[in-house]
């Protein structure tokens, strides 16, 4: 990754983020309050809601997910780990908050160490 690259990772990971706390809620929704609804109350309202969207909404955080990982050179299990936190409760957030730590360092490494076509042009442009 270089220092070019930083912008689309950025927007790659702010989608990522979004997308894997929606699919979270719903899911925690979706297990702790429409399952027992379901099956003790008869009623499948918060089911069929929360359900469907939860399906369909799991596999754009699987691109995200796919889009993330691609740009930031992730091995092939975290991807499968992540993508699979998506149906566990409560795990889309903590595989969340992984990921954004690890992007966030990878970030770091390479705004410290600098990309030489950026330092000279913005010391061209300065006048410095």
């Amino acid at each position: 990754m270089t220092a070019e690259d930083v912008p689309a990772v950025r927007s790659a990971l702010l989608r990522y983020q979004v997308m894997a706390w929606v699919v979270g809620v719903l899911l925690v929704v979706l297990v702790c309050v429409g399952v027992p609804l379901k099956y003790f109350a008869d009623n499948d309202t918060v089911v069929t809601w929360t359900g469907v969207p939860h399906g369909w909404l799991y596999m754009i955080l699987l691109i995200t997910a796919y889009d993330l990982g691609r740009r930031v050179n992730w091995p092939w299990l975290r991807l499968i780990l992540i993508a699979l936190a998506g149906t566990v409760p409560f795990l889309s957030f903590v595989a969340e908050r992984y990921a954004t730590r690890d992007v966030h360092a990878r970030l770091d490494a390479v705004e410290a160490a600098g990309d030489p076509i950026t330092d000279a042009d913005s010391s061209a442009t300065t006048g410095g």
